[in-house]
Formats: C-alpha cells, sequence, structure tokens
C-alpha cells in the first residue's frame, strides 16, 4: 500500500527539522519539491491549468507558507546565522563565511563580525596545527602550499602572513 505524498508544509518542516534553513535556500528546496509534484501530477493529466499560470500558482503558495513558518517561528534567519556561525568558525575565517552568509542573502550584525574577528588568529593557529602541524615550513613550495590553503579557509592575507613568520 503506497502512501500518501506529504504536503508541502510537511516537507518544509522535515527539511527545518534536520538543520536550520535561510528562507532563500528553503524557497529553492520548495520550488524544486513543488515542481516536481506538479510534472508528477501532469503526467497523470490530472493538471487543467496552463504551466505557467500553475508555475506562479506554486511560487505564490511556497512564499505563503514560507509567510507562515516565519509567523509560527519554525524559519528564522536570525536562527540560520548562529547556526552558520557556530558550525563553520571552527574550520574558516570571516571572509569565508561572510560570502557564504552572502550566498543566502544574510550578513553578520557588527556585534558578530567583531566576536569572529577577535578569534580569528586563535581559530587559524588551530586550523594551521591541525592540518601541517607543530614544525614550521622551511621549503617556499611548502610555504605556499600553506598559505593557499589558509586563504582558501577565509582566512585574510595578512593574518596569514602574521601567522606563519611566528
Amino acid at each position: 500500500m503506497a502512501r500518501s505524498p506529504l504536503s508541502l508544509k510537511a516537507r518544509a518542516i522535515g527539511l527545518l527539522a534536520q538543520r536550520e534553513h535561510s528562507r532563500v535556500e528553503l524557497r529553492r528546496k520548495l520550488l524544486s519539491i513543488e515542481r516536481r509534484s506538479r510534472a508528477t501530477m501532469a503526467a497523470a493529466d490530472v493538471g487543467e491549468e496552463a504551466p505557467d499560470e500553475a508555475a506562479e500558482a506554486g511560487a505564490a503558495a511556497v512564499e505563503a507558507l514560507l509567510d507562515a513558518l516565519a509567523a509560527e517561528g519554525y524559519l528564522d534567519e536570525a536562527r540560520f546565522v548562529e547556526s552558520r556561525l557556530h558550525v563553520r568558525s571552527q574550520r574558516f575565517g570571516a571572509q569565508r563565511i561572510e560570502q557564504e552568509l552572502a550566498r543566502h542573502g544574510l550578513k553578520l550584525d557588527t556585534e558578530q563580525q567583531a566576536a569572529l574577528r577577535t578569534t580569528e588568529v586563535e581559530r587559524a593557529r588551530e586550523v594551521w596545527l591541525k592540518r601541517f602541524g607543530p614544525e614550521p615550513a622551511r621549503e617556499v613550495a611548502e610555504q605556499a602550499r600553506q598559505t593557499r590553503f589558509l586563504l582558501a579557509r577565509g582566512f585574510s592575507p595578512e593574518l596569514v602572513r602574521r601567522l606563519l613568520r611566528e
């Protein structure tokens, strides 16, 4: 016996139960789910609306659902920022974290930026020691490799130079 498909709200709450999502990210996922369900119904020849009208109705339904989830407290962008900051700060620099949040259409507040910047030297040192150990690089090629690694992790060039000089 086949189960009936979950509603869009149930799918959204299921996604939010797994981890925090930004509004942009959740919208993208829900629109994809809605499009697939509409394609399934079209294959069964159930839908009578034109494809453009159905897409607009689906997008409007997703927006209304996102508004309702935000009003009910399920979707909170401040909580998402805190979650991303907590998860990413142990491995990445401030630049990388800010870029990731920008992809979600969000920014750190000044207090969070200041806290992230004050701990950046220690975090960079921990990442560097975990990856390369306590021995300093003696060869230029190895120093360049370590520099590229730390830069790719989102640590600032000045900080990387200072860390590798120590």
